[in-house]
């Protein structure tokens, strides 16, 4: 089966023209509709455009004028634009909404790299949220255990991907929706420096924490996708106006020398012992490919947490306000309660958080002057029950939703480059993740770290059941 594949080998395959995007394209849309009715990742099946643009990927790759992604299938995250598709957003809110007229800026961009977009992706509801838990519109099925949370926000795309019924999906990442389904589902997503990405076209739920980035099989893959996504857009006045490099360039970097902070007294406050077991584990594999690891401690993440609701809680009022204004009943109990929660944080609150984000940043500079990566697990625990709203970890009970959030959120906070990939599997059978963090634009170093990661272990290899 071509979905099988890696996105960099199914681009090869389709570069040789040992296949064709068109057959490609129709063994996508086939395994969609034979497993999808399980696996629940799509709103939108767009199969009359995704046919369309394989044929022309395909006249692309015969005349040798094709991009880099031409003829892959890829699946969006629904609340990105896609033109002629209503976007969900994830919320009954939205029911009746107008098709989009145009692209958001991300998916332009991976039509103009000759990609084959296939439909649109479940979430939760809003992107307010990090289990994927969608009572509304559905709940995908975590592709390892169905009656798991696959991780959200990107709920679908996560699925989507670990269920090989597509080999890429877009994702958003506000405190950890990239990184959380990628940790839970056991594939590789990629939240990018703040700013790297364009947002437009995108519906927002916290501007300051708010990220586009790509989930695939490998690292391989994301920087790939990295490379097609990144640049200046004059329409996000966020974007950073720099150069991007050639992330793929960094694919053939080792990693001898490469020096790994942890802040291991924060990461194991909360940490199942499984998960803390393979993140061991995974930095010994990095040890042996000649980095060096040293414990560090930055003592702002103990008020990681607060600091995140308190942003988030009153951007997302003020985001999400004039899109529910008229519709608040149509929403689901969750967000309804996030939003009424969100109108007792002041405005001391607010300034207060942002007067620690600057410290945590500070630290986390200081942490990377001597350091070229920060690690930790993705997340403290794996894939919980859809029912679960506390667990019990390490002895203590703890909630999920801010235990799920605890080690992706600092990024957003710091909007440095974030980095989940597969390291391990608990006893029954769920994913673990690793999480590499890096400095400001630097998602070369995080991609050649977790590239020689993946070049020494096979977790990403591994499959779902069917």
């Amino acid at each position: 089966m071509p979905l099988d594949r890696s996105l960099a080998e199914l681009a090869a395959m389709l570069r040789r023209r040992e296949t064709t995007a068109v057959d490609v394209t129709e063994a996508c849309l086939g395994t969609i509709r034979e497993r999808d009715g399980a696996t629940h990742a799509f709103v939108t099946v767009t199969a009359d455009d995704a046919r369309a643009a394989a044929r022309a990927a395909d006249a692309a790759l015969a005349a040798g004028k094709a991009g880099p992604l031409a003829g892959v299938p890829v699946a969006v995250k629904d609340l990105f634009a896609v033109r002629g598709v209503v976007r969900s957003n994830g919320s009954a809110v939205c029911d009746g909404d107008h098709p989009a007229t145009a692209d958001a800026a991300v998916v332009a961009r991976l039509r103009a790299a000759g990609a084959v977009v296939v439909g649109t992706t479940h979430l939760h509801e809003l992107a307010f949220g990090p289990t994927g838990v969608n009572p509304a519109l559905g709940t995908p099925a975590n592709p390892w255990q169905a009656r798991r949370v696959p991780g959200g926000s990107s709920s679908g795309s996560g699925a989507a991907v670990a269920a090989r019924l597509v080999p890429a999906a877009l994702g958003s990442d506000t405190g950890g929706s990239i990184r959380v389904p990628a940790s839970f589902c056991g594939i590789t997503g990629l939240k990018p420096t703040y700013g790297r990405v364009s947002r437009t076209g995108m519906t927002p739920l916290s501007w300051s924490l708010d990220h586009a980035g790509p989930l695939a099989r490998t690292v391989e893959d994301v920087a790939i996708l990295l490379g097609v996504l990144a640049g200046h857009d004059p329409a996000d006045p966020t974007s950073a106006r720099l150069p991007v490099p050639d992330y793929t360039r960094a694919l053939g970097q080792g990693i001898r020398g490469l020096r790994i902070a942890v802040p291991r007294a924060f990461c194991t406050t909360v940490l199942d012992d499984e998960v803390g077991a393979a993140f061991e584990a995974a930095l010994g594999t990095l040890e042996s490919a000649g980095a060096r690891v040293r414990d560090v401690d930055i003592p702002t993440l103990r008020r990681a947490s607060p600091m995140l609701g308190a942003t988030i809680m009153s951007e997302a009022l003020s985001a999400l306000g004039p899109l529910v204004a008229a519709r608040r009943e149509q929403l689901g109990v969750e967000v309804r309660v996030y939003l009424e929660l969100a109108k007792l944080v002041t405005a001391e609150h607010y300034l207060a958080a942002q007067r620690l984000r600057s410290r945590l940043y500070g630290e986390m500079r200081d942490v990377l002057a001597r350091a070229d990566v920060l690690a930790t697990p993705a997340t403290p625990i794996a894939a919980t029950r859809v029912e679960e709203l506390v667990i019990r970890v390490a002895g203590a009970d703890v909630g999920v939703v801010e235990t799920i959030c605890r080690l992706t959120g600092p990024f957003n906070l710091t909007g440095l480059p974030a980095l989940a990939l597969p390291c391990g599997f608990t006893r029954d059978g769920r994913p673990i993740g690793l999480q590499l963090a890096g400095r400001p634009f630097d998602e070369e170093t995080v991609i050649a770290a977790g590239h020689v990661f993946q070049r020494l272990s096979d977790w990403h290899l591994r499959q779902p059941p069917r």
